[in-house]
């Protein structure tokens, strides 16, 4: 057809109403749907794949469909039962000990029973089906070792089984505190499960309840700080069975637990009452808060202002006061330098250019502060030239310009360099390492002549 007769019938047609913004959207919605509808059946009837893949995204229910919330709590709840049931109760164990020590394979190493694969097969037969997840060769070779008879220890396998049951257990108890139900725990989850956890721990007994919710929040400050490096306010329960924190909880079951190993243990009521303690002291105010002034006074009281100025720029403050959560964080950092949680939280302080590295600029930015302490403690001023060669020497980065964070980790020497920039005491104790070595060389030897 000829556009004129186009144009002319066009102009021919009487002029209709125009359609409102919301009649065009609508329409727009009604051709889409349309549209989408035929090809999406189209392709359903053209492709026989669609047949056969299996649904594997299920959303999760929305907050107002509470019935759908609580049909999913209930499957949660029976299934976690039933993974529970599965495992082996205290009465198999022992029977599982009584089958390994009535089928050991001699001789003997020293005290220790052994057991050939022969017979390792002949109690995965007699232990049940329970068991039998444990009696496979891929088990067997990963415990065996050295013997010339090719047999494996009977404890090491007994140890082997007993940490999986404990392995799965612990992740059915922590499970019951998923409450997203999506192999995470949030904050309020860990505080919970460590609150329930207190009374089953004989070495926390003398703890007063007036003191649970600071005990919990300095225990999970730490699963947080060190599981959590991008703070996003969940942990997966993976993290938490992985790594050795729960295990330093647990031994808090340990009624005859020595002395030092629970000033060691930062779960421990001694430790969590001494950084407690340590923060009450700081707080000369009594308002619950620190501020830069109270915090200065850490430790040896030896910090560069410099660096207490990046403290309070950084970290999370009230009013510029820094709380007890904070303060966890804070001690966390500086008592585990050596671990890469701890140098990202220091270095994310020195990388006052938030360039992703350290350069000459800011190494001379914060040891020109430990400068000037020297001098005012009557000192005399070490190089910044020397100190920055000795640090670029110990790190040996990739750019020999710039210090990244993985540099640091990679150098083993993390906790050195970050102490020389941010503590006098610090930096005076690695400046005088070798005659502190030399006179404890002397007093050792003064010891061994008495």
């Amino acid at each position: 057809m000829d556009w004129k007769e186009i144009l002319r019938r066009r102009l021919a047609t009487p002029n209709t109403e125009k359609k409102s913004e919301q009649e065009l959207k609508d329409e727009e919605m009604d051709l889409f749907t349309k549209y989408y509808s035929e090809w999406k059946g189209d392709r359903k009837n053209t492709n026989e794949f669609y047949k056969t893949i299996p649904r594997f995204y299920y959303r999760l229910p929305a907050e107002d469909e509470v019935l759908l919330q609580k049909l999913r709590e209930e499957s949660r709840a029976v299934f976690l039962q039933r993974k529970s049931r599965e495992l082996l109760d205290n009465e198999e164990l022992q029977n599982l000990w009584f089958l390994l020590d009535k089928h050991q394979t001699p001789p003997m190493i020293g005290e220790e029973a052994m057991i050939n694969y022969e017979n390792f097969l002949k109690v995965g037969e007699k232990a049940g089906p329970k068991c039998k997840q444990f009696f496979t060769a891929k088990v067997f070779a990963k415990l065996l070792h050295t013997d010339s008879y090719g047999r494996i220890s009977i404890m090491q396998f007994f140890n082997y089984v007993m940490r999986k049951v404990w392995l799965h257990q612990t992740r059915i108890g922590l499970s019951l505190y998923d409450v997203a139900g999506q192999g995470y725990l949030r904050e309020s989850d860990l505080e919970n499960y460590i609150l329930e956890l207190i009374p089953t721990l004989p070495q926390l007994d003398g703890l007063e309840k007036s003191f649970y919710s600071f005990y919990v929040c300095t225990a999970v400050r730490k699963f947080f700080f060190f599981l959590d490096p991008l703070r996003t306010g969940k942990i997966k329960i993976q993290d938490i069975l992985a790594c050795s924190f729960l295990d330093d909880l647990l031994e808090l079951r340990d009624e005859e637990l020595s002395k030092e190993s629970q000033e060691t243990n930062w779960f421990s009521a001694p430790s969590a009452l001494r950084v407690y303690g340590q923060y009450l002291n700081l707080d000369k105010d009594h308002n619950g808060m620190l501020s830069k002034e109270e915090l200065s006074r850490y430790g040896t009281a030896t910090m560069t202002n410099v660096f207490l100025d990046r403290v309070f720029q950084e970290c999370l403050t009230y009013d510029g006061e820094m709380d007890y959560k904070t303060y966890l964080d804070f001690v966390l950092a500086l008592e585990n330098r050596k671990e890469p949680a701890a140098l990202q939280y220091i270095f994310k302080l020195l990388d006052i250019e938030n360039k992703g590295y350290l350069n000459v600029f800011s190494l001379n930015y914060f040891f020109r502060a430990i400068q000037e302490l020297m001098k005012i403690h009557g000192q005399d001023p070490v190089s910044f030239q020397d100190v920055k060669d000795e640090i670029f020497d110990m790190v040996k980065p990739k750019d020999p310009l710039k210090i990244s964070l993985q540099d640091l980790i990679n150098s083993n020497q993390g906790d050195t360099v970050t102490t020389i920039l941010i503590d006098l005491n610090g930096f005076w104790t690695y400046e005088n390492r070798e005659a502190l070595v030399a006179n404890d060389n002397e007093n050792s030897a003064d010891l061994d002549d008495t």
